[in-house]
Order: structure tokens, then C-alpha cells, then sequence
């Protein structure tokens, strides 16, 4: 197996990806060779999996085997140009996770490949466009007992202001949401009112035609027409105008609490945060306008039950 090994140059243990010595080599079920990370994030960032090399296309996310061979190559390449005075791991420093045999000492753990990496193995991560956008600490043992379970981040600590930062946040972007929904309704009153105009006028168009023969007999019974349509769509003029003032109201006090909610996030007055956060989280009285619309009336038949 020696042997074998030397004879094996270095394009041989090269990553088609990321074009450095394998680093966790796995192969896919086509039987072509990458490191872990590196087929990982290609495949995170596709739509179908398909290999690099060959584009053959997998219906489903292949599991990927650990290549035990070309591991053994790749730790004996990295063993034969590693330089000879990068320091071995001692009692109470985090290991390299990517050494095989004797472990060297980590200089940076990645969060997002949950791998602490000697300076061999941490190169991709300064070369590889796109491993550099991981972020990367200083070296840390256990490093996924260390991650939030359920939002797969570094535990760390928030003090209470930072927290109701973020609230305030979430409050500010859901003001302007609740706008733009009060400001469709008005486009859909305004809608329902020019479709109700033009009913009427329809309606008072037909009824005229009548009308203008029967004009000595039926003249009163045009005026009880006439004005019975028009109150009517005054009537629903004036229920589309109290609607469109309501949410327009309310609009204007959710662009001040938006207001609000921006100011109180700048502030460093620390106790008028705390005093003012608390009434900022509770949301102006608005009315649900979900099932809200004008309801036009129906003008068809009036001239015909007031003849």
C-alpha cells in the first residue's frame, strides 16, 4: 500500500470543486471523488443534484460514502508537505479534526462546518470563494454541544436591551405590511364605489327611456325614482367615505407608531426605552378588514316596483 501511495501525484488527491487536497473525501454514487464540505455546499446552493464532473442527475440527495482509500492518500500527501514546524496538539488544546493520526493543534473552528481545522487544512477556507464567507472563531473543543438545537447557532448571551431591540424590529416591519393591506382595501372600496356609480347611472339611463314617454303621467313617480336611487348610492357613497376615513385614520396612527418604534430604537436614553418599549408592543386598536366591503345596492327593478 506504500507503494501505491507514492506513486500517486498530487492531482491525484485533488478536489475537482475546490481544486485543493481532498479534505474529508467522499464519493458519489457515479463514482467520482470531492471533499465533504465542498459537494455539500454545491448541492446546497442547487435545485437538482447532479455531479460536477459528469452532470449525471440523482432523483433524490445521493448519501455520500467516505472514500477510506483516497483519506489514507490524502493524509499521507498532507503528511509529506506539511511544515515541519506547525505545533502537534497537547493536553488541554483542541485538536484538528480533519488530521488523521497524529493530530495537530487547531488554530479556527468553523460554525458552519462544525470542524476545527490545523493551518493545512484550514487553506480552502482562505482560498475557496465559497468556503471564505464561513465564519470562522477561534478554536473551540465539542463545538456541536455548543450550538442552539433549535436555531443551529453559537449559544451566546443577550443582555434584555438587545432582546427588545429585536422585538422592536419585528414591530417595524410589521407596520408597514399592515399599510399596504389598508391601503388595497381602499383601492378595493374605491373600486366597489365606481362599479356602484356606474350601476346607477345604467339604471337611471334605462328608467329614463321609460319615463320620457309616460312624462305628464308618471312625473311624480320619476321624482320618487330618481331620488330613491340616489339615496341609495348617497347611502353607499357615505359608507365608503366613513370606511376610507377609518383606515385611513388608522394608517396614520400606524405611520406614527412606526415612527415611534424607529425613534425609540435609536434612543440611548436607557429608561425612556424601558418606560416606552412596553406601550410601543402593544399595536394600535385597528379593525380586522378582512371580511369588510361596501355593499353595493341593487338598483335592478326599483322603477318598476315605485311605477
Amino acid at each position: 500500500m506504500a507503494s501505491a501511495i507514492t506513486s500517486w501525484t498530487e492531482e491525484n488527491v485533488l478536489c475537482s470543486i475546490c481544486l485543493d487536497v481532498f479534505s474529508s473525501p467522499v464519493t458519489t454514487p457515479c463514482g467520482h471523488n470531492f471533499c465533504r464540505t465542498c459537494i455539500t455546499k454545491f448541492w446546497d446552493e442547487q435545485v437538482k443534484y447532479q455531479c460536477p464532473v459528469c452532470n449525471k442527475l440523482f432523483p433524490t440527495r445521493p448519501d455520500l460514502r467516505v472514500n477510506t482509500l483516497l483519506s489514507e492518500l490524502e493524509a499521507q500527501f498532507r503528511t509529506s508537505i506539511r511544515v515541519k514546524d506547525q505545533p502537534f496538539v497537547e493536553s488541554a488544546e483542541v485538536p484538528c479534526d480533519d488530521c488523521t493520526g497524529t493530530k495537530l493543534k487547531a488554530v479556527k473552528s468553523c460554525l458552519e462546518c462544525l470542524i476545527s481545522y490545523c493551518q493545512t487544512h484550514l487553506e480552502p477556507h482562505q482560498r475557496v470563494a465559497g468556503l471564505k464567507s464561513h465564519r470562522l472563531v477561534e478554536p473551540m473543543d465539542r463545538l456541536e454541544d455548543r450550538m442552539c438545537k433549535k436555531h443551529k447557532q453559537l449559544l451566546e448571551l443577550f443582555c434584555k436591551r438587545c432582546l427588545y431591540t429585536a422585538q422592536l424590529g419585528k414591530i417595524d416591519a410589521k407596520v408597514p405590511r399592515m399599510i399596504q393591506d389598508r391601503k388595497r382595501k381602499i383601492k378595493e372600496i374605491n373600486d366597489t364605489l365606481e362599479m356602484s356609480k356606474k350601476d346607477a347611472d345604467r339604471e337611471l339611463a334605462d328608467g329614463g327611456q321609460v319615463l320620457a314617454a309616460l312624462m305628464c303621467y308618471i312625473r311624480k313617480c320619476r321624482d320618487d325614482f330618481n331620488r330613491t336611487v340616489e339615496e341609495k348610492l348617497k347611502s353607499t357613497e357615505k359608507e365608503a367615505e366613513d370606511l376610507i376615513k377609518e383606515l385611513e385614520q388608522e394608517i396614520e396612527d400606524l405611520t406614527n407608531r412606526s415612527s415611534e418604534v424607529k425613534q425609540l430604537s435609536h434612543t440611548k436614553d436607557h429608561l425612556h426605552f424601558l418606560q416606552t418599549f412596553r406601550s410601543l408592543t402593544i399595536p394600535p386598536h385597528t379593525r380586522d378588514w378582512t371580511t369588510v366591503e361596501v355593499r353595493p345596492p341593487s338598483y335592478v327593478g326599483t322603477f318598476r316596483r315605485l311605477l
